[in-house]
């Protein structure tokens, strides 16, 4: 799945991004709203990773 794909079904990814990454809330996942680098952000955030593994993290969705 891509991301414009993630971005169009948001509502049904936020449930995939969840068991992917619980500690994200559903608060985060409101916040983030279906944009990348808002995702990439909040994992830095709340994983404690650089935004370049965040970025592959996310990457490796597609």
């Amino acid at each position: 799945m891509n991301w414009e794909q993630i971005r169009g079904n948001w509502q049904q990814a936020k449930g995939e991004l969840k068991v992917r990454w619980g500690k994200l809330t559903d608060d985060d996942l409101a916040l983030i709203d279906g944009e990348r680098d808002k995702l990439v952000g909040s994992l830095q955030e709340k994983y404690g990773v650089t935004k370049e593994e965040a970025i592959k993290q996310v990457d490796e969705l597609n």
